[in-house]
């Protein structure tokens, strides 16, 4: 599967990148600045690749009763393009981000599995959960949809403190945890690890996460 992020001219011909130019650091720049087509790309290209992987987990598993792929999907995307924007990762080549989100799908997955085992549900009670249940992204929308909400975007970033806020910005423009501890102070993994932690938080609290 390519996992080339950018964007084919009609026709299907694609311009050509100046020297030095690296489509994936651009494709990131953009989730980053939470642009929408950046959001469609990451769908389009990695999309059937966590399907897939979300399929082989589920495929001998009583979790296939309560969990549709599909949903898992759209979590997994949703979860990953919103803290990217917010700056979370530092990703340098398309398999970094495969492996990621792959892990991502296996988490969600994991989760749900302890939730089933701490609740001892038998198999009867478990045909009887409602999918809905399942702290999933919302059903109804595609997955492109779902990424690209700028409602979700807007609301995750307006939990933020003010503080907070601004790490995520100077991480949408690309600064360096180096170049951020210079401006705001602190240590390089103390900024970072402040970021990590207000997105852990807000990710709960939006249910992206368990």
């Amino acid at each position: 599967m390519s996992t080339d992020p950018g964007r084919p001219l009609p026709g299907g011909s694609r311009p050509a990148d100046p020297p030095g130019h690296d489509p994936f650091a651009d494709f990131m720049r953009r989730i980053r600045a939470g642009d929408a087509q950046a959001a469609t790309d990451l769908v389009r290209r990695y999309e059937s690749a966590v399907r897939l992987e979300i399929r082989v987990r589920l495929r001998n598993s009583r979790l296939r009763r309560v969990l549709e792929s599909m949903d898992v999907v759209q979590s997994v995307l949703a979860s990953f393009f919103v803290r990217a924007a917010a700056g979370q990762y530092d990703l340098d080549r398309p398999e970094q981000l495969l492996k990621l989100l792959v892990a991502m799908a296996r988490n969600k997955i994991a989760d749900q599995a302890r939730k089933e085992r701490a609740q001892c549900r038998d198999n009867r009670r478990i045909e009887e959960v409602n999918p809905a249940d399942v702290e999933v992204a919302a059903g109804g929308a595609s997955p492109s949809q779902m990424v690209a909400g700028e409602e979700l975007l807007r609301e995750f970033r307006q939990r933020l403190s003010a503080e907070e806020r601004q790490l995520a910005e100077l991480r949408a423009q690309n600064c360096g945890w180096a170049e951020i501890a210079a401006e705001l102070g602190g240590t390089p993994q103390g900024r970072r690890m402040q970021l990590t932690r207000a997105i852990e938080r807000v990710a709960r609290q939006l249910g992206l996460e368990g």
